[in-house]
């Protein structure tokens, strides 16, 4: 039978189904169930997904706050951009602007941060490696998410959407200590 031929007199519904077809379409429900319950599981214990919030802003309002806490906590300079250590549990912010990350932050390991993350001109991807934290940065906006690092050393800010020519260049610093 072809499409140009016109339907048989039989019901569809009717007609028996093979047993290839069945044992396929069981698979494919018994997949969907086990994907559908797994979700909720990944993100409960599977620490995959950031629980954010997110913000309206302007870029000189949250200029206004970085610059705040990097007068108050400022504890060196690394090729020009202030390092900043903000005491445990604080709010800490980060900006992202053609092209770099600043300022490069100091934090302790097991301790609780609130990361504010905005941007000052085009979208920017933050992806922190090799956390593997991911979240895209739009301007006019100021995303938060709660940080606890459980590790201690030197971890890469990469900016993973591409904002120009110097894309490739964008990256950004976060230090984490021992108590």
């Amino acid at each position: 039978m072809s499409s140009f031929l016109p339907p048989s007199d039989r019901v569809w519904w009717n007609t028996p189904v093979g047993k290839q077809e069945i044992i396929w379409i069981g698979i494919a429900l018994v997949w969907c169930l086990i994907m559908f319950f797994m979700m909720p599981y990944w993100h409960i214990y599977g620490k995959q997904n950031l629980s954010n919030e997110a913000y309206q802003t302007t870029a000189p309002r949250f200029q206004a706050k970085v610059d705040e806490m990097v007068t108050n906590y400022k504890v060196g300079e690394m090729a020009g951009i202030p390092i900043v250590k903000p005491p445990a549990g604080s709010d800490i912010y980060m900006l992202g602007r053609l092209w770099q990350w600043y300022p490069i932050l100091e934090l302790e390991k097991d301790q609780s941060y609130r990361l504010h993350l905005s941007s000052m001109d085009w979208n920017h991807g933050f992806s922190l490696q090799p956390v593997n934290i991911n979240l895209q940065i739009v301007p006019g906006y100021e995303m938060v998410i709660t940080i606890t690092p459980d590790q201690a050393g030197e971890f890469t800010v990469v900016c993973n959407e591409f904002c120009g020519i110097g894309h490739h260049l964008m990256l950004g610093k976060i230090f984490v200590k021992e108590n």
